[in-house]
């Protein structure tokens, strides 16, 4: 086990970047056609808005969430003064609220994908893999609430954020820092982790198409003449 801890938080994290990266790259590079949503609004409307809409701000609002929380240095806490404990009730709070919103939008959207015949013979065993790992993911984080809950005094939490620092920062002692925790936060987070490296060779990559739009608010007006 110490061996696995080892390999799983201390290398594999570094793996998981090399794919992810790599894999992003070569995507754009060979299949830009694919580099899509794959939108199933034409197919089935029904429930689309309501589970999409609290899917994606479920989902935003935790990975920000996991972004500022684990990677904030813990010098940065306690110098404005937030205790550990404060700042673990302020993560079960919000990630609770967060998760829930995103579990019932991924149960909706799930529902569609599995139960609409149209859905079901368009889609790729990507497509469902994909719904159901982030399914179980999301699941196992929904589950470390009920278990930081049992303490808080916020030692486990700061473990966490200096595993991540230290993965970040690549620091060879980082598996270390969570050798300890509790099971259910290890296989979420190699979850997490793994779920970067399928990230690629999914339609998540959309998502880069989504931050890209931004650019449009600075495009300057296409003129467009008719012919004479």
């Amino acid at each position: 086990m110490d061996y696995l801890d080892k390999f799983i938080f201390g290398i594999y994290p570094y793996i998981v970047l090399t794919i992810f990266i790599v894999g992003c790259l070569v995507r754009f590079e060979r299949e830009q056609y694919s580099w899509k949503s794959d939108s199933s609004q034409l197919l089935y409307r029904g429930q689309l808005r309501v589970g999409s809409i609290l899917f994606h701000l479920g989902i935003l609002g935790l990975f920000f969430g996991h972004l500022g929380g684990l990677l904030t240095p813990v010098i940065v806490w306690d110098t404005l003064g937030v205790s550990h404990s404060l700042k673990q009730l302020v993560a079960m709070t919000a990630g609770g609220i967060m998760g829930s919103m995103c579990f019932v939008g991924l149960v909706i959207l799930i529902h569609r994908r599995f139960t609409v015949d149209r859905l079901t013979q368009n889609s790729t065993w990507r497509d469902k893999l994909l719904l159901l790992w982030l399914l179980v993911t999301l699941c196992l984080g929904l589950s470390t609430i009920f278990v930081s809950a049992q303490h808080l005094d916020g030692h486990e939490m700061v473990n966490l954020m200096t595993w991540a620092q230290h993965v970040v920062t690549v620091r060879g002692d980082a598996a270390s820092y969570i050798m300890n925790a509790s099971i259910i936060f290890k296989i979420h987070l190699f979850m997490g982790m793994t779920l970067f490296a399928i990230f690629p060779f999914t339609r998540l990559v959309h998502i880069f198409s989504g931050f890209g739009m931004v650019t449009y608010i600075t495009r300057k007006w296409q003129l467009v003449r008719p012919r004479s």
